[in-house]
């Protein structure tokens, strides 16, 4: 009976391209000091792609270590799904081009655009699927190729924004052959389109079509209004986190790790403060590889289960923020 199926997340992966960016070689475009950049964002280095290095080609890298991680074949997905605002192309999806580039059968696959926030809807998503009994495995994947809409015209985004991908195998579990409660618990899923122009690429859609004014406006690139954004992001996720806890009856001490999107530094840092979390237990990694949007949160869960900072059993706070707006929450046991 589908009402007695839970899911769980039986794998991750990530991946981030090899060139690896410091602060001083991003702070010489935009008239900065390098150790400027570090102080507003909390960041030491990200990686941006090469030539070739495409959204697929990073999905793929971090999709191959989730189901390798899952120990499931890529024959056992019944779905993709791609979060990305970076895409291959506008059209087709990245999770068809991904699908080849896995030789996989012919599963259902498609992209879905949530900003930072991404990867949960796409849990979300998964979970939902998985519930209803329509797929027993999914593939959900954060791939982003930031460093392609960035320009000097922008600082605030061009310092902040990096390259990467993060995957997860989400899978059918039998309520009664396990623990009661392992698995994903709850999913909580926000927006607010009234501040859609806080974080944006202005051109390229059917509003503004590409077009030589538009292009040398710059709008093709990512524009943030960053101080606004941080106010909302901190306000907004630090509520959702507190009413997801209350809703599951979960005390944050029962929480092992918390793991947010990687936006910046300050961000976490402020986060954690007003949840009263300690340190050990925000997962905390964009000092390493920057801000890679929807990707930086399955890539955070992915070092954190690597490093061992939780083990089978524990609870999992998850929260992102980004475009839209977006945010949410998901609690997991792992």
């Amino acid at each position: 009976m589908a009402h007695s199926h839970t899911s769980r997340i039986r794998g991750t992966g990530s991946y981030v391209p090899e060139r690896r960016v410091t602060n001083e070689e991003v702070a010489t475009q935009f008239a900065l000091e390098g150790r400027d950049v570090f102080r507003v964002t909390g960041i030491r280095a990200r990686h941006w792609s090469q030539a070739g290095e495409t959204c697929s080609y990073l999905a793929e890298r971090a999709a191959r270590q989730a189901l390798e991680s899952s120990g499931l074949s890529s024959e056992a997905v019944d779905a993709i799904l791609v979060s990305t605002t970076s895409p291959d192309t506008p059209f087709p999806s990245t999770a068809c081009a991904l699908q080849e580039r896995l030789g996989m059968r012919r599963v259902a696959a498609f992209d879905l655009a949530a900003s930072c926030s991404g990867f949960l809807y796409g849990l979300s998503m998964a979970d939902a699927f998985i519930r209803s009994g329509q797929f027993r495995n999914c593939l959900v994947v954060a791939a982003e190729v930031k460093s392609r809409s960035l320009h000097k015209s922008q600082p605030a985004s061009g310092l902040l924004f990096g390259d990467g991908a993060g995957a997860a195998v989400v899978t059918r579990e039998e309520s009664s052959t396990r623990s009661p409660g392992v698995g994903i618990m709850a999913v909580r899923l926000y927006s607010d389109g009234a501040c859609h122009d806080l974080i944006t690429i202005p051109a390229g859609g059917s509003r503004h079509p590409m077009s030589q004014e538009t292009i040398r406006n710059h709008q093709h690139s990512i524009q943030l209004q960053g101080g606004a954004v941080y106010r909302v992001a901190v306000k907004r996720l630090t509520e959702a986190i507190e009413a997801i806890l209350r809703e599951t009856g979960t005390s944050l001490p029962e929480v092992k790790q918390v793991i947010t999107h990687q936006a910046n530094g300050r961000m976490l840092h402020t986060i954690a403060k007003r949840l009263g979390v300690h340190q050990d237990h925000m997962v905390s990694i964009v000092d390493r590889v920057g801000n890679t949007s929807s990707a930086s949160l399955p890539m955070a869960l992915d070092w954190a289960r690597r490093q061992g900072k939780f083990q089978e059993g524990d609870l999992i706070l998850l929260g992102a923020f980004g475009g839209g707006l977006t945010w949410g929450t998901a609690l997991v046991r792992w």
